[in-house]
């Protein structure tokens, strides 16, 4: 089936399955790595993207759901060169560990402050409970997330 849907910003028109899962589109057909493979039944959120602002488990979504639609990935996320602010938290909190967490912990976290800019401990904890880290950095992934979070909306949008 052909498929249209705009990735990052950028539209797209693939050949594909209708029930592919929009994960192996992202990383087979588009070549954008960065979202992870966990699970393959939605339980961990090491795939999760957004679609149309709202995060979604990748690897359960079949691409016929999303034809028309916006998906942003982890590579979405930074303006050119200039990585997003929890991009630079997770760097500068130590968080990267194995990577198979990483950005399914980012794009749920992103989507939090978005509409919640000044989460707090209790939000973040909630709100990323259902992604799992295999390494078990839980604690540094809240204080990078908290530290983002604590940021001045206006500086948060400058960084």
């Amino acid at each position: 089936m052909a498929l249209s849907l705009t990735v990052n910003g950028e539209k797209r028109t693939l050949e594909v399955d209708g029930d592919t899962p929009l994960l192996w589109v992202i990383r087979d057909e588009l070549g954008l790595k960065g979202t992870k493979f966990g699970c393959g039944a939605g339980l961990c959120g090491a795939c999760t993207v957004h679609l149309d602002g709202q995060p979604v488990r990748s690897c359960s979504t079949p691409v016929d759901l999303v034809s028309g639609r916006s998906v942003t990935t982890i590579e979405g996320l930074a303006s050119g060169d200039e990585l997003h602010p929890l991009q630079k938290a997770w760097v500068e909190h130590g968080v990267p560990q194995c990577g198979y967490c990483q950005s399914g912990q980012i794009m749920t976290a992103a989507n939090l402050l978005e509409h919640n800019p000044a989460a707090n401990r209790d939000d973040i904890v909630a709100a990323l409970s259902g992604n799992l880290c295999r390494c078990g950095t839980y604690s540094k992934i809240i204080a990078a997330v908290e530290s983002v979070a604590s940021q001045d909306p206006v500086d948060r949008e400058g960084a």
